[in-house]
Formats: structure tokens, C-alpha cells, sequence
């Protein structure tokens, strides 16, 4: 390990809540085993009321510290095709989000205590001025203590830096990046890993060294704070727990960032 870039603590975040109805998403109670942050869908991507409530029971149950995880209102493509919709109407969309998840997990005895958008509102956000202005604008208007977890870099962190918020950077444990730091896209091969050790590697000398490699081989400078899993991924269960047992074992406390 090297000492000079060693992570005392970090968190590992999950998106759950996503099943709707009788379609079941991932296996949330299970990842809350390994997970310290879970970004709970608020109905727009997946999840409906009963889904987002009992999320929110397990969540304070295991004593996971709840976020949410707003989108474009995009139920069937799962919130992963970008929608051309005015600032104004994400704005609207992003603040009602978080407002039905504050109602659900209040009566759960909890909060939301930060903000992570999901898919292609997520990556949109990187570059798009006018829908990162947008989402920062809600989680203002929601509560400016808010924490808005993202991708390092990207414009939606220089603008909510900008307006006083607070920044939580991000890394992807089941993803590729590009040489630009950016999440390849899931059109191309190759995009979401699902090697338990590779990723559980790639992980630990993130925490460490603060490096993520590329798919070119390019090293990346990458300081995160957060690192996600997706409980949509195959083996998600299993990998979040060899990325937890990996991290502890190099000297890496799991923990919330807030």
C-alpha cells in the first residue's frame, strides 16, 4: 500500500429499491450486507410507493444511510435513454423525486441525506450545463445541506461547487472507464465488469493509490470517496462482498460519507 495515498474510510454505495410491481430488480436486502450507502429509486426509473417504503425499512433496519436516486422520467427504458426536457421540467421532476422519498423514509425513521442521479441523467450530466444547472437548482431548493454524489470532473460538480454545495466524487466498480474518465457506454463490449477479483483489484488500489485503469491502459487519477455497485449487475451480491472483504482487508474502513 502506498501510504501517501491510502484511504482511511470510504463508502460503497448501492442503487436499489428498483423493482416495480411484480418485476423484481436485484437482491437489496442481501447487498445491504456489504453496502454503507443505498441510493433508493423514487419511482421515476423504478420503484413504486410500497417498493421505496419497505427500501427505506431495510435500509434503517441495517443501518444504511439512504439517499435518492432521482432520474429523467423515463419508467421504461429504465431511466437510461436521455430525455430532451427542459431545465425546468427536470428541475420539477428531480425536486418531486426527492420529496416522495423524504415522505417514505421519514415514516421509516430516516432522511435522505444526499442526492445521486441515476443512468443516463447521471452521465447527461457530465457534460450537459443546462440539465446539471437543473439538478442543482432542486437539490437547492430541496435542502442546500444536501450532499450531491457524482462523477469526479464533471460540469454538474463545478456548478453545484459553484452555488455552495457539497461534492461527493464517485467511482464505478463495475464499470469501464475511457481514457477521458468517463463510464463506457453499455452499447459497447466490454463496459460492465463482472470478475470478482478484477474488480475487487481495481478497487482496493483505488482506495489506495487513488488510480483506476482505463481500457486504452491509460492510469487515471481518481480521488473518490464513494465507490458503487450495481445490485442490477450479475453476481452484484457476491461482488459487493468480495469488494468490501478486499478494501478491509488492505486497511480500508467501510463507511457512509455522511
Amino acid at each position: 500500500m502506498n501510504a501517501a495515498h491510502a484511504t482511511a474510510q470510504i463508502d460503497l454505495n448501492s442503487d436499489v429499491g428498483e423493482s416495480f410491481g411484480s418485476y423484481t430488480m436485484g437482491d437489496d436486502a442481501a447487498i445491504f450486507r456489504s453496502v454503507s450507502s443505498a441510493n433508493v429509486a423514487c419511482g421515476f426509473h423504478g420503484g413504486d410507493p410500497s417498493i421505496i417504503a419497505q427500501t427505506c425499512r431495510d435500509a434503517v433496519a441495517a443501518g444504511i444511510t439512504v439517499g435518492a436516486h432521482v432520474s429523467y422520467h423515463d419508467l421504461a427504458g429504465f431511466g437510461r435513454r436521455f430525455l430532451d426536457c427542459s431545465p425546468t421540467e427536470l428541475a420539477d421532476d428531480v425536486l418531486y423525486q426527492i420529496g416522495a422519498l423524504e415522505a417514505m423514509a421519514a415514516r421509516s425513521g430516516t432522511a435522505v441525506r444526499y442526492v445521486k442521479p441515476h443512468g443516463a441523467l447521471y452521465n447527461a450530466i457530465v457534460h450537459h450545463t443546462e440539465h446539471a444547472r437543473a439538478v442543482v437548482d432542486a437539490v437547492k431548493a430541496f435542502n442546500p445541506d444536501l450532499p450531491l454524489l457524482l462523477l469526479p470532473g464533471s460540469v454538474a460538480a463545478e456548478i453545484a461547487r459553484a452555488e455552495g454545495l457539497q461534492v461527493v466524487s464517485e467511482a464505478f466498480a463495475d464499470r469501464a472507464y475511457t481514457p477521458e474518465g468517463t463510464l463506457l457506454s453499455r452499447s459497447e463490449a466490454g463496459a460492465v465488469l463482472q470478475d470478482e477479483r478484477e474488480v475487487t483489484a481495481r478497487m482496493v488500489r483505488l482506495a489506495t493509490e487513488g488510480v483506476l485503469t482505463a481500457v486504452d491502459g491509460t492510469d487515471l487519477r481518481v480521488e473518490a470517496a464513494s465507490i458503487c455497485v450495481h445490485s442490477d449487475t450479475p453476481g452484484a451480491v457476491a461482488m459487493a462482498a468480495a469488494v468490501r472483504a478486499g478494501l478491509e482487508e488492505a486497511g480500508v474502513r467501510i463507511g457512509s460519507f455522511v
